[in-house]
């Protein structure tokens, strides 16, 4: 499923939980599909959308390769019949993640979305145009990553939320919560990183 501009087959029949994992995936890899298993089981969700980025804003300069190359690396890897990659952020003109979850909000006003992200997105999640806006959206499920654990519950948006943070045994019901909401989830850490295999891609040349 490429295209997402109308709702899932069980859309608006029932209340579905989808997990949205925003990022470049230049290149999708092993530490994405890590991620998304986990939500499925951490967080009792039916589906993880992998919002594959026309263009990360944070990032402008850097090496990108085509989207639809990043897609079908992106489908290659996720490899499970509930997580999509998908494009659609490219197809509603939105290039920052307040809009686009603004967007998904309205268009599927029945489905109970989580924004999912690594530690290390959180450490620095106050850049992020609209942050605050986002956090009162969505709830926020913020994974584990190396290096990062010290990090990211000392970061700004950790400290301003911190009334708002749930324990991580209340991970499966955080779907239904209303935002704001987060839960730091300690996972196995997974070393995967798109800019080593990019640097990796880089030397072998």
């Amino acid at each position: 499923m490429s295209c997402l501009l109308s709702p899932p087959p069980f859309g608006d029949r029932r209340r579905v939980r989808i997990g949205l994992l925003g990022g470049s995936f230049n290149p999708a890899h092993a530490g994405h599909r890590h991620i998304g298993l986990e939500a499925l089981r951490r967080l009792d969700l039916d589906q993880v959308w992998w919002l594959v980025s026309p263009g990360n804003p944070l990032k402008a300069g850097h090496p990108m390769a085509p989207l639809a190359e990043r897609m079908a690396q992106a489908n290659r890897m996720a490899r499970h019949p509930r997580m999509v990659p998908t494009g659609i952020e490219d197809r509603l003109g939105t290039r920052y993640t307040i809009d686009t979850v603004r967007a998904l909000t309205r268009r599927f006003p029945r489905v109970q979305f989580v924004w999912l992200m690594g530690a290390d997105n959180l450490a620095q999640f106050h850049r992020w145009r609209g942050w605050t806006a986002l956090m009162e959206i969505v709830p926020v499920a913020v994974f584990d990553r190396p290096q990062y654990s010290c990090v990211t519950l000392w970061s700004r948006t950790a400290r301003r939320y911190a009334p708002c943070r749930r324990p991580t045994r209340s991970a499966a019901t955080l779907a239904g919560t209303g935002a704001p909401a987060w839960v730091f989830l300690p996972i196995r850490r997974h070393a995967a990183s798109a800019t080593a295999i990019r640097a990796g891609q880089a030397g072998s040349v």
